[in-house]
């Protein structure tokens, strides 16, 4: 087995020690508890305790608290941030012990392995998130077969766009440049005609200014709009015919 140090820069405890929202779930409530408010005060207390450990569960293990106590009178409260163990967090922040029996790799390329994983539960989660594919209970081979194919090829074509976008805008997403262009919507105008038809004209929104530089970006362009349709005249169902009496 071999042991390789990894080093990932980040910097979330560096913005915890500037300060944080989850700390005015604490100073909400009183620094202090007087006796005759004692139990209702307490109960918010804890509330408020329990809002900030669930919505802030890494600050949360570095902070100090002074809890009131039933015999105080008033009790106090009080809160800090442990510098020590604060610093301890900061210095071990970013870095991860891989454990591998491929000894005779280079560092650089396991830690790549390493992160390849992040690749492949994102590949499980696109097809849900992103691309809106919902699992779908068919009882037909055939369907099942279709279904998957689809979600793949929805999926290729969801990681060719994301590397299209890689040199063009590194921070730009693929699920923002698909939101963006989810306001480009395809209609049916219906004309009706004085020969008792229909005009029909498909035709897709204009693009506005940022579609209009994604899609020159991405060197994409727009199908032509498609010609118009018209329908046949609808003709009222013939009536059976009255047999004498």
């Amino acid at each position: 087995m071999r042991a390789v140090l990894a080093n990932r820069p980040i910097t979330t405890y560096g913005r915890f020690s500037r300060g944080g929202k989850w700390r005015g779930c604490a100073s909400a409530v009183p620094h202090s508890i007087t006796s005759s408010s004692l139990i209702g005060l307490a109960k918010a207390l804890l509330l408020k305790l329990g809002q900030a450990k669930a919505r802030f569960p890494a600050a949360w293990r570095l902070m100090d608290f002074t809890l009131p106590e039933a015999t105080a009178s008033p009790a106090p409260f009080a809160f800090r941030i442990n510098r020590q163990k604060l610093r301890r967090a900061r210095r071990r922040e970013g870095r991860y012990l891989l454990r591998t029996n491929l000894c005779g790799r280079d560092p650089a390329e396991l830690w790549r392995f390493y992160i390849q994983l992040t690749e492949v539960e994102a590949a499980f989660k696109n097809p849900k998130d992103d691309l809106a594919l919902r699992p779908i209970h068919h009882q037909l081979e055939q369907r099942i077969e279709a279904h998957i194919f689809v979600a793949f090829m929805a999926y290729c074509l969801h990681v060719i766009l994301r590397a299209r976008l890689r040199p063009l805008a590194s921070g730009l997403t693929a699920r923002a440049v698909l939101d963006k262009f989810a306001a480009l919507q395809m209609l049916d105008v219906h004309l009706p005609t004085t020969d008792e038809r229909t005009l029909i004209l498909s035709r897709y929104t204009e693009p506005d200014t940022d579609q209009k530089i994604l899609l020159e970006q991405l060197k994409l362009l727009l199908p032509p709009q498609p010609p118009p349709r018209i329908t046949a005249p609808s003709t009222p169902p013939l009536s059976a015919p009255v047999t004498p009496m």
